[in-house]
């Protein structure tokens, strides 16, 4: 990789995305990479605490500042990862696939265990890969990614959005560990 600042000015001016203001393409107003690797910490600490601000509204046992503080870390990893580490953000969310383990336990509730807190664990699952990809610089994809996340996460508690919400229809359909009736099913 070659560093940005190795780069002849127009070089530098090409990578730019097509949104950024004329004025940065020219030169003036220049981002230093340090300063560009501290605004996508910044922005991963932002969208990870939006998602862990709805899980504390939601009585999670993780929260906003759980949540920002993964998304803080996997922005590191991630800037790490640009900068010549790509293996670290592989290391960093096996590290999160524990803490979300942490999370999930069973509780005995008839006869059946109840698992507990899997929507959270997936939920810090995609805060780690929203802070890798702010941390990364992708920007638009961490931001998408954390509105698809509220989105699924809220699906049930937005009115025009719940029939999307799959509880709402479970009375009208047989459980999976209801016994089946004797004479139905198949060879029978």
């Amino acid at each position: 990789m070659v560093p940005c600042s190795a780069l002849a000015p127009a070089s530098r001016a090409a990578m730019l995305p097509s949104w950024t203001p004329p004025r940065m393409r020219q030169g003036v107003g220049k981002v230093t990479p340090a300063a560009a690797d501290v605004i996508h910490l910044l922005v991963a600490a932002a969208l990870t605490y939006a998602l862990g601000f709805e899980r504390d509204l939601r009585g999670a046992p993780a929260g906003d500042r759980l949540f920002a503080l993964i998304g803080v870390g996997a922005g590191i990893v991630g800037v790490l990862a640009v900068h010549g580490a790509p293996t670290a953000l592989q290391g960093a969310l096996v590290g999160i696939g524990f803490i979300g383990a942490g999370l999930v336990f069973r509780q005995p509730q008839g006869h059946l265990p109840l698992i507990r807190n899997l929507t959270t664990a997936a939920a810090i699952f995609a805060a780690a890969a929203i802070g890798a990809a702010a941390g990364e610089g992708r920007l638009l994809l961490a931001t998408v990614g954390t509105a698809l996340a509220l989105l699924v996460l809220e699906v049930r508690h937005i009115p025009l959005l719940r029939p999307l919400d799959g509880r709402s229809w479970a009375p009208r359909f047989r459980d999976d560990e209801s016994p089946r009736r004797a004479g139905r099913g198949c060879g029978r």
